[in-house]
């Protein structure tokens, strides 16, 4: 079979999503929409349903496929609801929902439901993708308390650029949240993965771990938390060829790169279609048989080339490590343009192995 293959270190989740909960000294949701980032979020869920605070989905298709594997624990919809017909599926299934929106609202109170529901109420601070107005947020709040159709309320905000440590942005959107929320007594959620890691400052008695609970960093530069995560995916395959090319000759398509010297390249079972981001440049780092060594020419669908020729032992079917635990994500992402959330969802076609590390 092929040898492409994503390898799922379980213990390393574990440990990134106790250092997300003991850090922050806040309850928190573990972030799971988008098949886990593209590590499967069944399997993530039922690793690490017996300590999780909770899950965070984006929708309700997503939070369904846990109910239906039997995952019990509260999982909160991000997004909320798209239709108010879906509020019936989330009084049967427990689910927790956020209202971004008055039109939500709307719906909640013109519509009976079997029992209270937990809602999470957004605000825009100033991202100014979904969230309530702050004119409007005080009374939304009160509107749901008058309802009689709220058990709980938290209430939340996104950050937009916690990833950049030295920008006065969050502590601006802080600011706005504080003003808005003035009065209200009711949990607060407001960190994500970079402000659970760089902004202890921002109150929140829940913390949403999304990318450090998969072991990768938000951040440009090396930061103290980031810096103990551990990284759950490795993406690795074989080398299926070998060529031996003397200088000036061109390789992959394009020919965008070519033999300075005589050299030794290793055709990968790896490429676009599988979720290795084609736009991956030459010298994109990747190990080979535990040495690192770097990316040649044009990521191809089905596979991509390598350099062997510093690695005399290396042949037909040397293990590549794409990323992992040595050659970093974050690495990969950087040199393509785009960052691990993406090349993480990517993921497609190579089979998931799953292990205790």
């Amino acid at each position: 079979m092929r040898p492409a293959r994503a390898l799922i270190d379980l213990q390393a989740l574990r440990h990134n999503y106790r250092l997300a909960r003991e850090n922050a000294g806040a309850k928190s949701l573990a972030v799971i929409k988008a098949d886990a980032y593209g590590h499967g979020a069944v399997r993530v869920a039922q690793a690490l349903e017996s300590e999780a605070d909770g899950f965070a989905v984006a929708c309700i298709e997503e939070a369904l496929e846990l109910r239906q594997a039997g995952i019990k624990a509260p999982v909160l919809l991000l997004e909320g609801f798209f239709e108010a017909d879906e509020l019936a599926l989330i009084v049967e299934h427990d689910f927790w929902c956020v209202v971004h929106s008055l039109w939500q609202l709307d719906a909640i109170e013109a519509t009976a439901v079997g029992k209270p529901l937990h809602i999470w109420l957004k605000l825009d601070s100033g991202m100014h993708r979904v969230g309530l107005h702050p004119a409007d947020y005080h009374a939304a709040y009160h509107r749901l308390q008058a309802s009689g159709k709220v058990a709980k309320i938290v209430l939340m905000s996104h950050f937009a650029r916690a990833d950049e440590p030295d920008c006065a942005r969050s502590d601006e959107q802080l600011a706005v949240f504080q003003a808005a929320r003035q009065g209200l007594i009711a949990e607060v959620s407001l960190r994500n993965s970079p402000a659970t890691m760089a902004w202890p400052n921002i109150p929140s008695d829940w913390v949403r771990a999304g990318i450090m609970l998969y072991g990768a960093t938000p951040f440009e530069h090396s930061q103290a938390m980031a810096d103990q995560l551990q990284p759950v995916m490795t993406l690795e395959s074989k080398v299926i060829c070998v060529r031996e090319l003397p200088a000036g000759e061109p390789v992959g398509y394009g020919g965008t790169f070519v033999t300075d010297r005589a050299m030794r390249i290793g055709l990968v079972a790896m490429g676009y279609a599988d979720g290795y981001p084609r736009h991956a440049p030459t010298g994109t780092p990747v190990l080979v048989d535990g040495q690192r060594s770097q990316l040649l020419g044009r990521v191809s669908m089905d596979m991509l080339c390598v350099d062997l020729s510093d690695i005399p032992k290396a042949g037909l079917g040397s293990r590549v490590e794409l990323w992992g635990k040595h050659i970093l994500a974050s690495e990969v992402a950087a040199k393509a343009g785009t960052i691990p959330y993406q090349i993480f969802c990517n993921l497609r076609r190579v089979p998931r192995l799953y292990s205790e590390g």
